[in-house]
């Protein structure tokens, strides 16, 4: 018997999908100590179907792990949406635990790609040799003046930022690949032309 109160499942996508089809123009808004950043729903779910191809990308399908490592904010949101909407499982690096506390949870769940905001990326880059399954860390949202470049950060985890980016078909991502070979840092950047870059080292 079809139900008159909910014919369909509810879903994260349904949501997000009802939220940019009859809500476009309202605003998610992040506030910083320099003031707020607003995204409308529809850029947000334009920007989470972009992740989501990123992350098909990094090998993401089925019930695979993505950890998040962020603040409250409307790259973390994006992620929340993209990732159980592609059917991939996510959970939070807690910001707030002792580094061995996030390493434990990380490997624990098997984490294959973890998301991190561009502000955090120094103490998660001090992290990233005790993670035993994490293959890519993908680093969002607005540079913070006092953070670290991605490029820097990478080098103190032993990365080579030597690899030119390639022109591809996903989001808009800069590789800093580490010299194993294992491990790919990248750069989300809504503003550039889709690049990805991938070396042997």
């Amino acid at each position: 018997m079809k139900s008159t109160m909910q014919d369909a499942p509810l879903s994260i996508s349904r949501l997000l999908e009802h939220a940019a089809r009859v809500h476009p123009d309202t605003e998610v808004v992040t506030a910083t100590p320099d003031g707020t950043r607003r995204r409308t729903f529809a850029e947000v779910a334009e920007r989470a179907g972009r992740l989501a191809g990123a992350l098909r990308a990094c090998g993401i399908d089925g019930d695979q792990r993505v950890g998040t490592f962020m603040w409250n904010n409307a790259e973390h949101l994006e992620v929340y949406l993209a990732v159980p909407s592609m059917g991939a499982v996510l959970h939070t690096l807690d910001i707030r635990l002792f580094p061995d506390q996030v390493t434990y949870v990380a490997n624990h769940a098997e984490d294959k790609v973890v998301v991190v905001d561009a502000s955090l990326l120094a103490p998660f880059a001090a992290l990233l040799p005790t993670f035993e399954t994490v293959t890519h860390v993908l680093v969002a949202g607005p540079t913070s003046p006092t953070a670290p470049s991605t490029s820097s950060a990478s080098s103190r985890v032993g990365a080579s930022a030597g690899a030119e980016p390639v022109e591809s078909a996903h989001l808009p991502v800069k590789d800093h690949t580490r010299r194993t070979g294992a491990r790919q840092m990248r750069r989300l950047d809504a503003d550039r032309g889709c690049r990805c870059a991938d070396s042997a080292v």
